[in-house]
């Protein structure tokens, strides 16, 4: 059965930490309150300047999005539903959290506030990589987070876990996996890590490569995830999330169905109407341009066909459905086979792609070189 698009997902960046990991490079920065505040309230002006539109989820990321008050989060969600919840659409509200930064109380307001997910950035279970990884929570935190939520009644409880960790071994990387597990979560994100430019892991990775993982110990680990958790009766629904039945991430889905979502905030990304945008990553400049009443300085690229087809290409790859050959000639007006015949057939003879009942996905093996396979589509001309 071919898919069908779903409403617009709107994404709310919250990039203030608490203290900064140095594996990561997203837009964020040290919590200051004075920042905090006039950031929420850039962001509430943000809301104003767009359309209301009927939105199929909210998600709430970052940063660290529960640094701020459960009060001032509940606060952001009235207002979002506000303009984008018009017709009561939104089935899936989620919100990112460090483990260490919560109280028990605070999963009944984000409850009452509508918020249906809750994503927790764990990533490991092991007190040496947490520590490597420049975190400040305890395995027995992320128990207490768990059990909480449960009893407030949130709806889903994902765990993020990274592997490839310097130090790692794969009875480590089992052991975190199995301690996942046994908290009875609904859903895993496995991610392999990635070593940014300009990040302290960068630097630590010139001065000491032998400390990373190479490619083949990376693969090794991906397979122990995929096995154990597989198991444990999680999907592979794509290639870095595991979900029990009915606890996908339906705002993530959207995303690897090359669907419309709207970013707000510093370093949101936004993709509409064909057009793909980005807001600075500067944080003065974006609250300078909500408070000015101009326009958030944004780079913007509206995608030629074939590149667009090709970005969706590789975003279906990557999901346990792949790619629906009738959906994408209905869609797009393109004969994927015939069109990317030399990339279907170089990795088809590789053993990294297959072509059956209507579908093209990767194979167990594509799914270790998925960069690679989906990148050949996306550049292919």
């Amino acid at each position: 059965m071919s898919e069908r698009l779903s409403l617009p997902g709107v994404y709310v960046h919250l990039p203030f930490c608490p203290y900064i990991c140095p594996y990561c490079d997203f837009a964020k920065w040290p919590l200051r309150r004075s920042s905090s505040e006039r950031y929420t309230r850039a962001l509430y002006a943000e809301i104003e300047t767009h359309a209301p539109l009927d939105a199929g989820t909210i998600f709430l990321g970052g940063g660290t999005p529960n640094t701020y008050d459960a009060s001032v989060v509940a606060e952001l969600l009235a207002r979002l539903r506000e303009r984008f919840d018009r017709n009561a659409t939104v089935d899936e509200v989620s919100i990112e959290v460090n483990p260490e930064l919560v109280a028990p109380s605070d999963f009944v307001r984000y409850k009452d506030a509508g918020v249906t997910r809750l994503s927790i950035g764990v990533q490991s279970f092991d007190p040496a990589e947490i520590r490597t990884l420049g975190r400040r929570h305890t395995p027995e935190q992320v128990a207490s987070v768990v059990a909480a939520a449960r009893a407030a009644g949130i709806e889903s409880v994902s765990i993020d876990l990274i592997f490839a960790v310097p130090g790692q071994t794969i009875g480590s990387w089992e052991r975190s996996l199995a301690a996942a597990i046994q908290l009875d979560v609904d859903h895993i994100s496995t991610y392999g890590l990635t070593v940014e430019e300009g990040t302290p892991y960068a630097g630590w990775q010139a001065r000491e490569p032998r400390a990373f993982f190479d490619d083949a110990g990376e693969a090794e680990l991906y397979d122990a995830a995929l096995a154990m958790l597989e198991a444990a009766g999680f999907e592979h629904y794509e290639i870095s999330n595991f979900a029990k039945p009915g606890h996908r991430s339906r705002h993530n889905v959207n995303y690897w169905r090359n669907g419309e979502y709207l970013g707000l905030g510093v370093g949101a990304a936004s993709y509409r109407g064909g057009e793909r945008s980005v807001h600075t990553r500067d944080l003065t400049a974006y609250m300078n341009a909500i408070e000015g009443k101009s326009a958030i300085p944004s780079e913007r690229e509206r995608l030629e066909p074939l590149k667009a087809v090709g970005e969706a290409i590789m975003l279906a790859l990557r999901t346990a459905q792949g790619v629906d050959l009738t959906y994408f000639k209905e869609r797009y007006g393109i004969d994927v086979l015939e069109r990317y015949a030399p990339v279907v057939r170089e990795y088809s003879s590789e053993g990294l792609l297959a072509v059956e009942a209507g579908t093209m996905v990767l194979t167990r093996r594509g799914k270790f070189l998925a960069n690679d396979v989906c990148g050949a589509f996306v550049t292919f001309e």
